[in-house]
């Protein structure tokens, strides 16, 4: 497959990196130092899964280089969004799917906005991984899983291209998942990031001083139960019991975890603060469920 990773951070260097080292005409986008450190020696991932090297690495500075392609695995954050959208039509052919894997729920629209509702793959990502030096990934754990499907999924076999993208990712050595209802996997998710970013910021603390402290951890599941709240009042059709089951994931994540939006904010760099935490705000004002 041809396929364009928009975005070589944690989520791209991993999934992307494990598609070209299955043998897939992978193209990065990065930029400065991190492009740099990928063309000369290759990208390098260090994983609780197994260690790799993508050498040599297809990486560029100009998406509209790549040409088409038959999947865009969108991976840059809801901030980088707008640049990308700018050139992402040049990628696109008759077929060609967007797996869009930003946190927050409304990102499937934005990139629809500017290819169409059929060219979306609305996906979710769940993996803790970063850059911790340019060049290199450091996947520290999670489930490693990219889940994806059409964005209105009707009863049957699943369609060709996804059925074929997720074969060649679990064949990579990922986890693709089959979602029951790719809709309420995204907000299953955002109920599980918002919290967690938000009193990781504010508190500066890790998964494991949150759920591990009676407070923090009341606070964690308070507001968890608000998106919960937001999400039913949106038609959304989240497990019954999605509050206790995302706390057991949490019990079960390494303790010295942290999000990403956290570890921007305190280092004084963009965050997605307004795709996390601002959706639920204006979705909660627009469905008029206080939050």
């Amino acid at each position: 497959m041809r396929i364009a990773v928009l975005g070589t951070g944690g989520i791209g260097g991993y999934f992307g990196g494990r598609l070209a080292a299955a043998g897939h005409e992978v193209t990065f986008l990065a930029r400065g130092p991190h492009l740099e450190a990928i063309r000369d020696h290759g990208l390098v991932v260090t994983s609780v899964a197994g260690d790799f090297t993508v050498e040599p690495a297809r990486v560029t500075d100009d998406p509209a280089s790549i040409g088409e392609v038959d999947t865009v695995l969108l991976a840059v954050k809801t901030w980088q969004l707008a640049p990308v959208l700018e050139v992402l039509p040049t990628l696109m052919g008759s077929d060609t799917a967007v797996v869009t894997t930003q946190n927050g729920v409304e990102a499937p629209d934005q990139v629809a906005a500017v290819v169409g509702r059929e060219a979306v793959l609305p996906g979710i990502a769940k993996i803790f991984a970063y850059i911790d030096a340019p060049g290199r990934i450091t996947h520290a754990g999670g489930p490693a899983s990219l889940a994806f499907d059409e964005w209105s999924t009707l009863p049957g076999a699943p369609s060709a291209r996804v059925t074929r993208l997720r074969e060649a990712v679990t064949a990579s050595g990922a986890v693709s998942p089959v979602p029951d209802d790719i809709w309420a996997e995204l907000w299953s998710k955002m109920l599980f990031v918002v919290p967690f970013g938000g009193l990781g910021a504010a508190l500066d603390a890790t998964i494991g001083e949150l759920r591990s402290n009676p407070a923090r951890r009341a606070l964690l599941q308070d507001a968890m139960r608000e998106v919960e709240t937001l999400a039913r009042a949106r038609g959304i059709h989240l497990p019954e019991k999605v509050v206790a089951g995302t706390m057991a994931f949490v019990d079960d994540q390494p303790a010295d975890a942290t999000t990403s939006l956290q570890r921007d904010l305190l280092e004084g760099r963009p965050s997605e603060l307004d795709a996390w935490t601002g959706a639920v705000v204006r979705l909660g004002e627009a469905s008029g469920v206080d939050v």
